[in-house]
């Protein structure tokens, strides 16, 4: 059976935005859908946010499906650090996501998260599909990050305008792109 854990950002929550929405789709069409409530939002810190996916995916394997918002997409890429060897993820989906610091970075809430640069290499031994989903109009992480995940992950890079950084300021609360490149990736495994 297909699995998806859904990891919220900065200050975010499980009920908020488009994460209810995506739940529903997926539960709709058979998935098993998580939406982990990650700790200390407002101050984050990587290994907190690490262990608490770690223990909602328990045994990760090609079923198993990420789908990160913001600060949830490096969790993700930090926890992807972390597998075993032998461990591998079906696929991941990056939205408004970031990967190493940038311009418009705002220094102190997610230093934790930079603590070390990324491997990306090691990454990828453990998810072969990523795709990454970015705003051109996103007021808090730079374009440039959506380039960084298509070098580095070889992420099919999508990039939209009207959706700012995918949040409910910004009045999104459904994304259909997300829901459909899932249901894509989840049919090629």
């Amino acid at each position: 059976m297909k699995r998806v854990v859904i990891v919220h950002g900065f200050k975010g929550r499980p009920e908020t935005n488009w994460k209810p929405w995506l739940r529903n789709e997926l539960e709709e069409k058979g998935y098993v859908v998580d939406v982990p409530d990650m700790p200390n939002t407002e101050h984050p810190i990587a290994s907190e946010w690490n262990n608490k996916l770690a223990e909602v995916v328990g045994e990760p394997n090609i079923d198993t499906y990420l789908v990160g918002h913001s600060l949830g997409s490096i969790t993700i890429l930090r926890y992807l650090e972390t597998l075993t060897d032998d461990q591998k993820i079906g696929g991941a989906i990056l939205v408004a996501g970031f990967g190493e610091r940038f311009q418009r970075y705002n220094a102190g809430n997610h230093d934790t998260f930079f603590d070390h640069e990324l491997n990306w290499q090691r990454i990828r031994e453990h998810c072969e599909r990523f795709t990454a989903i970015h705003g051109e109009d996103d007021p808090n992480v730079e374009l440039g990050q959506l380039e960084l995940f298509k070098q580095k992950l070889g992420a099919k890079a999508i990039a939209t305008r009207g959706m700012g950084h995918y949040g409910s300021p910004d009045g999104v609360y459904e994304v259909p792109m997300v829901r459909d490149e899932l249901l894509v990736m989840t049919r090629e495994n």
